[in-house]
C-alpha cells in the first residue's frame, strides 16, 4: 500500500531564511502523525506546502502514490485533503454556513447546511451556531468552526494545526476519539501540537524539524516528553522556578458587582462579577472559548467602558468608564489573545509596533517618534526575549506565531506595569518558548505586579497560578487555591458552574449533579 501522502526533498526558501531544508517524511492511510519543532522550526510552512497554499521550491509530493503538481487548496480539497490553520482563514463579516459553504463544492442549500453543522458540531462536543457571523466569535469558536468545515468534507488526509487549545479536558478527550475514529476509517491525520502528552497519548509516529530540517524521527508512546522536548530544542528544557507568593495587602485589581449585556444577541451577558487580584500573585481565569471572556477581557482592557466607574478599581482608583489609554497611565499592561490585528499590526515593522504602546516612554516628542530610540527598544526585546527575526525592520506579520507573541508579551513587561492582563499567553508556542513566558510572568508577578492569566490551558494555570477562578456563562466562580484543587474540578466548572448565583450560597463553588 503506498504512502498516503509521501514528501520527497521538500525546500523553500524565504529572503534571509531557508524555511524548509530538504524534507522527506511519509504518512500512511489510518495514521496519526505528530509534526513537531520550535516556533520558526518550518511547520506551518511545510504544511501550507502540502494544502498547495505555498509552492516548494524544490522537491516532490505524492498522494496515494501519484505525484502532485503545482497545486492549490483547491485542488489539494478535491484530492480530500483538508486543514485547519492555526491563524483562521474565515470571513469576518459573514455567518458560520456561509463560510463553510464556501467550502463546500456539493451544495449551497444553506439551511440544509446549517442542520449539518449544528448536528456535527453536537456529536463532537463543539458546539457552534451556524447563524452566528465570524466577527462576533471568540478564538476557541472560530477554532471549531475551522475543525467541522474539515470534519464536513469527509477528509483523506486532514491537518490540525494546535487543534485543542481551547478546549477543555473532557472536549480533548471527546476530540481524540472522534481522531481516533477517522483513522480507524482510513484518514490520514497531520497534527500539530506543542502538548507532547497529547501527542504521546494520540500520535503513531512524530517528525521533528529544527531550523527548517528533520532532525529525527520518533514513536511518541515509547518516548518520554523530555526525550521529545529534547529533540526539538536541542537541549534540556529549563525548569520552572515559582517561589511563594507574598501577595500585597491591598489589590491592585478590584472587580466588584460588574454587570453588562452583551454586546449583540450572540454574546454573553456578565452577571455580578467579582474578584480581585494583589500584586505578588498570578490569578488565572479558566473557562471554556465563549463563555464571556471576551467580554470580560474587553471591560478589564478599556476596549468597552462601564457606565458604573466603581465597579473597576486599578491602583485603589476608580477605573470602568476610563478607555484604554487612560488606564495604561494607571500602570496597566494588555496583552489580547489575537496576535495579528489587535496585538501587532501585521504589515508594520516591529519598531513601530513597539510604539503602539510603549510611546509614553520617551519614543514620542512633541508628536514626532524617535525612530532610534523605538528600534533601540525593539531590538532589546528582540535580544533579551529571544525574538527570532530578521531585526526591528521585520515586520510583525515575517514572524512565526510563537515569535510573535514573545515580541508582545516582552514589548509589555518593558513598560513595568503594576497591573498585568494577558490572555492566552502561550496560545500555539513551542516548549520552549512557553518554558520561557511562564517563567517570565512568574518573575514578573513576584518582583510586585498584579498578574491577570485567561487561558483555556489548565496545565499552564496550574503551573504558574497561584489562585484560580472559572468563567462560565458570564458568571465568574469564587477563588479556587490551586493547591487545594485539581483539573478534573476546573474542568468541570468550566462547563457546569451553578446557574444561580456561582456558589452554594456557603461562599463556595456549587458543581451540579
Amino acid at each position: 500500500m503506498p504512502p498516503r501522502l509521501e514528501l520527497r526533498n521538500i525546500t523553500k526558501s524565504y529572503p534571509g531564511i531557508v524555511a524548509n531544508d530538504d524534507i522527506s517524511m511519509s504518512i500512511m492511510p489510518g495514521e496519526i502523525h505528530a509534526v513537531l519543532g520550535e516556533n520558526g522550526a518550518g511547520k506551518s510552512t511545510l504544511m501550507k506546502i502540502i494544502y498547495g497554499a505555498a509552492q516548494a521550491d524544490s522537491g516532490e509530493i505524492f498522494c496515494d502514490g501519484k505525484p502532485i503538481a503545482a497545486h492549490t487548496p483547491a485542488t489539494s480539497r478535491a484530492l480530500g485533503i483538508e486543514m485547519v490553520y492555526q491563524h483562521f482563514a474565515l470571513f469576518e463579516s459573514v455567518t458560520v454556513v456561509e463560510n463553510i459553504a464556501l467550502a463546500v463544492s456539493n451544495t449551497f442549500d444553506l439551511d440544509a447546511l446549517a442542520r449539518q453543522i449544528t448536528e456535527l458540531s453536537n456529536r463532537y462536543g463543539m458546539p457552534i451556531d451556524p447563524h452566528r457571523r465570524v466577527h462576533d466569535l471568540s478564538v476557541g469558536e472560530r477554532q471549531r468552526v475551522e475543525i467541522v468545515r474539515c470534519l464536513l468534507q469527509a477528509p483523506k488526509l486532514l491537518i490540525l494545526d494546535e487543534p485543542t487549545s481551547v478546549l477543555t479536558p473532557q472536549a480533548v478527550v471527546k476530540l481524540f476519539d472522534t481522531l481516533r475514529q477517522l483513522a480507524s476509517e482510513g484518514c490520514s491525520i497531520v497534527y500539530i501540537s506543542h502538548k507532547l502528552d497529547e501527542v504521546q497519548e494520540l500520535c503513531d509516529t512524530a517528525t521533528v524539524l529544527r531550523n527548517g530540517k528533520v532532525t529525527g524521527t520518533a514513536r511518541p508512546k515509547e518516548s518520554t516528553s523530555a526525550q521529545l522536548a529534547r529533540l526539538m530544542v536541542g537541549a534540556e528544557l529549563p525548569e520552572m522556578h515559582v517561589s511563594p507568593s507574598v501577595p500585597s495587602e491591598k489589590p491592585v485589581l478590584e472587580v466588584r458587582g460588574l454587570t453588562a449585556p452583551a454586546r449583540d444577541r450572540y454574546g454573553v451577558e456578565l452577571k455580578n462579577v467579582s474578584f480581585e487580584v494583589r500584586g505578588g500573585e498570578i490569578v488565572g481565569l479558566a473557562g471554556v472559548s465563549g463563555n464571556g471572556q471576551a467580554e470580560l477581557i474587553s471591560l478589564l482592557s478599556g476596549e468597552r467602558t462601564h457606565p458604573n466607574a466603581l465597579t473597576i478599581h486599578i491602583d485603589g482608583k476608580a477605573a470602568a468608564h476610563l478607555n484604554a489609554s487612560e488606564r495604561r497611565k494607571l500602570g496597566m499592561a494588555f496583552v489580547p489573545e489575537e496576535r495579528l490585528g489587535r496585538g501587532a499590526v501585521p504589515p508594520h515593522a516591529l519598531w513601530q509596533n513597539a510604539v503602539l504602546t510603549a510611546h509614553r516612554t520617551g519614543l514620542v516628542r512633541n508628536g514626532l517618534v524617535d525612530r532610534k530610540g523605538a528600534n533601540s527598544f525593539a531590538a532589546k526585546i528582540i535580544e533579551r526575549f529571544k525574538v527570532k527575526a530578521n531585526g526591528p525592520q521585520a515586520s510583525a506579520q515575517s514572524l512565526s506565531g510563537g515569535n510573535l507573541q514573545k515580541f508582545i508579551v516582552g514589548r509589555e513587561i518593558a513598560l513595568q506595569p503594576k497591573l498585568f492582563l494577558v490572555a492566552q499567553p502561550t496560545w500555539g508556542v513551542d516548549v520552549g518558548a512557553a518554558a520561557f513566558i511562564r517563567q517570565t510572568l512568574v518573575d514578573l508577578s513576584r518582583s510586585g505586579a498584579a498578574v491577570l492569566v485567561i487561558s483555556e490551558e489548565l496545565d499552564e494555570l496550574f503551573e504558574i497560578c497561584d489562585r484560580l477562578l472559572v468563567i462560565c456563562q458570564g458568571q465568574v466562580s469564587p477563588p479556587l487555591i490551586r493547591t487545594k484543587t485539581n483539573r478534573e474540578e476546573i474542568g468541570l466548572l468550566m462547563t457546569r458552574v451553578d446557574r444561580g448565583n456561582g456558589t452554594n450560597g456557603r461562599g463556595e463553588v456549587a458543581v451540579q449533579d
